[in-house]
């Protein structure tokens, strides 16, 4: 398959070039348009995620457990493919390469609806990523990619439950939830990262400093970039106006409670809504807190259970946060950037859920199979 995106890539681009002229005569702006592109470097970054996941150990058939039961019976757990998914997902076309990889590095077969400003660059993907299957013998059926753009095809896909079993949504808000509402199939879904950092009153502040500035403003417009600072009443005098500065020199809209903005009048003050929100821009809510109970209530009142972040140098309150905060991801001294697929090790990844079911955070291969039980026995029977 990543033999055959290489072998594909003048056909990619040109049709790329179609969805990048009609996303202009449609008034996409500048930052859909740089999602839209498919660049040289971003064929090739496809290509190189296969070659990944085609390196990965295959999931299926493992064993995760083995016992013996005292009438001789072997149980094995052993991971299987889930079966047939459905990847509804917006603007990016190399999602296309992503998720269908994902799902048959897996074992399952996949069905991909992607936005219909990238219609023409997903055909061109997809029937090259049919052609490497071909190519290895392997039945090209097994990638399929709705071809209709319009809302009626995907509330179809989303009631194919004698056919589907798992439709996983990558997007907006409101696409997720539209997903959710109108599936009669299983979602796993992930509909927003409110993602905080709790700067302790034991915290290295130089560390603190460092990770703040890259949580918020290395990628603001991304689910697992920092979206709330909470900071402990005993360093706030000397944290609250050294992070506010440095922050409102990179660009960062600061929106503060009644004692940040006391230590950093440059501040606004921030809404109620402004403590749930998923900015996805450089804009910072900032709260002080008596203690590090109060900032974990703060979370879970909130948090939306996608990546959160304490910086301490108490092994205690460490401890407390990582028991207490009931995310996908919870950091000690480091930023929360790192819920990424590709960052923890897995090669790539599908989305990131904050469902509470067996799959959470960044989905791999492994989250894409279930399991089921082997039982060996030599005659038993029960009484």
């Amino acid at each position: 398959m990543a033999d055959a995106i290489m072998d594909q890539a003048d056909p990619l681009r040109e049709a790329n070039d179609r969805d990048l002229a009609a996303g202009e005569e449609r008034g996409l702006s500048q930052a859909l348009l740089d999602r839209l592109a498919l660049t040289t470097e971003r064929i090739e970054d496809m290509a190189k995620g296969l070659r990944v996941l085609a390196g990965l150990p295959d999931p299926v058939g493992r064993v995760d457990s083995t016992w013996i039961r005292p009438n001789g019976l072997k149980i094995r757990k052993v991971r299987v493919p889930i079966g047939v998914i459905g990847i509804v997902y917006e603007s990016r076309p190399n999602v296309t390469a992503d998720a269908a990889g994902l799902c048959l590095k897996a074992g399952n077969a996949v069905f991909l609806r992607g936005g219909s400003e990238a219609i023409n660059s997903n055909l061109a993907i997809a029937s090259a990523l049919r052609q490497g299957l071909q190519a290895c013998d392997l039945p090209a059926a097994a990638v399929q990619l709705l071809p209709w753009t319009d809302r009626e095809a995907v509330g179809a896909l989303l009631r194919l439950d004698r056919y589907v079993d798992l439709i996983i949504p990558r997007g907006g808000e409101g696409l997720i939830r539209a997903v959710v509402e109108n599936s009669t199939i299983p979602v796993i879904k992930h509909y927003k990262g409110v993602c905080h950092a709790y700067v302790d009153s034991d915290a290295d502040l130089d560390m603190a400093t460092a990770i703040v500035e890259n949580a918020k403003c290395q990628r603001p417009g991304v689910c697992n970039a920092l979206e709330t600072l909470l900071i402990h009443r005993q360093v706030a005098p000397e944290f609250a106006p050294r992070i506010g500065a440095l922050l409102a020199a990179r660009g960062v809209e600061l929106r503060g409670d009644t004692e940040f903005c006391r230590w950093f009048p440059e501040a606004a003050m921030a809404s109620a809504e402004d403590w749930g929100e998923e900015f996805l821009d450089l804009v910072l809510a900032v709260r002080v807190v008596d203690s590090i109970e109060a900032a974990i209530e703060h979370i879970a009142t909130y948090g939306s259970g996608h990546s959160d972040a304490i910086v301490t140098e108490s092994k205690k309150a460490a401890s407390l946060f990582t028991e207490s905060v009931d995310s996908a991801a919870v950091y000690v001294n480091a930023s929360t950037r790192f819920t990424d697929g590709s960052q923890f090790g897995m090669g790539a990844e599908i989305g990131i859920s904050t469902d509470r079911i067996h799959a959470r955070g960044p989905m791999g291969i492994d989250e894409l199979t279930t399991y089921k039980y082997v039982i060996d026995g030599s005659g038993q029977i029960r009484t």
